[in-house]
């Protein structure tokens, strides 16, 4: 029994450091082989837990944290990794009464508190989300993600002066600049970047693809790739040779295009994003890369370039349109939506974290790489219920559709 022990202790101490390593397969195989020899230890099954969530299989990790649990109720690391486990299976509301468990066991966990601030934001609950974001920074001022939670919700909250004062604490307090300084454009509207950090781009999609097509349709009412498409029809004969789905994301242009198109190729930043393509059948040809790095090295050429409220992530657009002439054939279609703003400037970045594009800036990127616009209109494309729940706001956008020269 002795020896079972040591051996089980061993296994268990190369199981931390296995998951450590990330090395989360060997560090799975150490801490079951440790339960053989010790069976139904706490520490090992929590770890274990903790384990299987990083191998994309949180349904196992809560199984074994209802085992840790009806052994030991008040084990803190167990009511952690159960929260976890169930942000994994994005069942928030269970998060949240996980996550109240450990707060009553350990008041001061301050991770605790950020993730109960996620949680409620999740589930909609703004102004206690931020009282939880508070509880955190009580606990450590110097925590950098808890501020930009925070500028995020006050932006939401339709707050934007202590939003911006947030970012900049969070930037002060080593948070990633690229991302908190788009964030502060957004809300100071000040020194505008030229596009959205790729960063907020793959951590909006990678978590959106399951259910982008369902939300971005039901939910929002998303019409973009439907105006943009019926619009083709008319403009230099109604079937292309070789189209090319700009940020194709899930697929939703693909549905349409494929029809109307000899081949069909898609690029897109997310790599869920693309796998949810794939898995269509539709498109000849995938490729996840950014959009601009594509059009500026890929030899393919096309006749057709779709990009359905992409270039709200995009504000300086004059790499794209290069990129589209040097791709386009010389008889070819440009076809995209733009959130139309208006003023002087050619595009500024929206507190909606969406970037919107001046008619007079896209005329003359047109005329400065040798497009005509053959084609404009203004058509609403989504809805969203407003921050202040007051109902939908529609956002209007423009399509403009030109061969190249």
């Amino acid at each position: 029994m002795a020896d079972d022990f040591e051996k089980a202790r061993d296994l268990f101490v190369q199981g931390i450091a296995e998951f450590e390593a990330g090395r989360f397969d060997a560090a799975r195989t150490a801490f079951e082989t440790s339960l053989v020899l010790l069976p139904g230890r706490v520490s090992t099954i929590t770890n274990l837990a903790a384990t299987h969530i990083q191998l994309h299989a949180p349904e196992a990790a809560l199984r074994l944290l209802d085992q840790a649990l009806a052994s030991q109720p008040q084990d803190q690391d167990a009511w952690w990794q159960r929260a976890m486990a169930l942000d994994a299976l994005g069942r928030h509301d269970q998060m949240l009464a996980a996550l109240d468990r450990l707060l009553q066991l350990r008041p001061d966990h301050v991770q605790g508190w950020l993730r109960h601030g996620q949680a409620l934001q999740k589930l909609e609950r703004l102004e206690p989300a931020l009282a939880s974001y508070h509880r955190a920074l009580a606990l450590d001022p110097d925590l950098p993600s808890a501020w930009t939670n925070c500028g995020n919700l006050l932006k939401d909250l339709i707050r934007p002066e202590e939003a911006a004062l947030a970012f900049e604490q969070a930037l002060a307090r080593g948070a990633d600049p690229a991302l908190n300084g788009y964030f502060l454009a957004a809300v100071r509207g000040r020194t505008v970047p030229a596009a959205a950090p790729a960063q907020y781009v793959l951590g909006l999609f990678d978590n959106y693809a399951e259910t982008f097509d369902t939300h971005l349709v039901q939910v929002l009412h998303y019409k973009a790739h439907t105006v943009l498409v019926d619009n083709l029809r008319g403009l230099y004969g109604t079937h292309f040779k070789r189209a090319l789905d700009l940020g194709c994301g899930t697929g939703l242009c693909g549905r349409l295009l494929r029809n109307i198109t000899a081949q069909l190729h898609g690029v897109d930043l997310s790599a869920p994003m693309i796998d949810k393509a794939r898995a269509l059948d539709l498109y000849d040809r995938l490729v996840q890369a950014d959009l601009v790095q594509h059009l500026q090295s890929t030899g393919q050429r096309y006749d057709l370039l779709l990009a359905a409220d992409v270039f709200i992530y995009v504000g300086d657009l004059a790499p794209v349109f290069a990129g589209a002439a040097r791709v386009l054939e010389p008889v070819g279609l440009f076809c995209f939506s733009v959130e139309l703003v208006q003023g002087d400037r050619d595009f500024e970045l929206k507190a909606s974290l969406r970037y919107g594009q001046s008619e007079g800036y896209l005329r003359a990127l047109a005329a400065e790489h040798g497009f005509e616009v053959v084609k404009t209109l203004h058509h609403p494309i989504r809805e969203r219920p407003a921050a202040t729940h007051r109902g939908p706001v529609r956002f209007p956008a423009q399509a403009l559709i030109g061969p190249s020269g």
